[in-house]
C-alpha cells in the first residue's frame, strides 16, 4: 500500500463527500454573500467585515481544497477482506498499556469514520501506525508528544 492512497470505509467516504457538497454548495455562498455585503459597506481598507469575510472564505477554500484532496487519493476498503490474524485498517485491537497495566481498546478507521469518543482513531495517526501489521503478543513502542507508548496487543478482532 502506497502512503499517497487513503484508506476508507464505504461510509467514511460518504461523508466526507457530503461534507465537500455543503461546503461548496452552502456555505461557500454563504461566504461569498458576505462578502458582497461587506463590499457595499464602502472604503476596503478599513473594512473588518470584508477582510473577516475574506478571511473566512480562504480558509473554508482550504478546507474544501483538503478534502478534494483526501476523496482523490481514497480507496474504499472492504472490512471482509481483511486478514484476521494481525491489525489492519478496520481492525479492532485490545492492547495493554505496559506503563499504566491498563487495557484499551482501539478501532482503527480512515477520514470520516474517526470518533476519538467512542475509540475511533485515525490509521494514519501515531498510534495507528504503530499498531498496523502487529499481531497479538507483539510489543510496540508508540511516539508520541508527551512521551513514548509502550503497548502490547491483547486481542484483535473485527470491529
Amino acid at each position: 500500500m502506497t502512503s499517497d492512497r487513503i484508506p476508507m470505509s464505504k461510509e467514511g467516504y460518504e461523508k466526507l463527500k457530503a461534507q465537500l457538497d455543503k461546503m461548496k454548495h452552502e456555505e461557500m455562498p454563504r461566504v461569498a454573500e458576505q462578502i458582497a455585503q461587506a463590499r457595499g459597506y464602502g472604503d476596503l481598507s478599513e473594512n473588518a467585515e470584508f477582510d473577516a469575510a475574506v478571511e473566512a472564505q480562504g480558509m473554508l477554500q482550504a478546507k474544501i481544497n483538503d478534502l478534494q484532496d483526501k476523496l482523490s487519493r481514497a480507496f474504499i476498503v472492504e472490512k471482509t477482506t481483511m486478514p484476521a490474524d494481525r491489525v489492519v485498517f478496520g481492525s479492532k485491537v485490545r492492547v495493554l498499556d505496559l506503563d499504566l497495566n491498563e487495557q484499551e481498546d482501539f478501532i482503527l478507521v480512515g477520514p470520516g469514520d474517526e470518533d476519538y469518543d467512542q475509540n475511533k482513531i485515525l490509521l494514519t495517526s501515531p498510534i495507528g501506525q504503530g499498531l498496523v501489521g502487529k499481531k497479538v503478543g507483539d510489543e510496540v513502542d508508540v511516539p508520541i508528544p508527551r512521551g513514548t507508548l509502550k503497548l502490547k496487543i491483547v486481542e484483535i478482532g473485527a470491529a
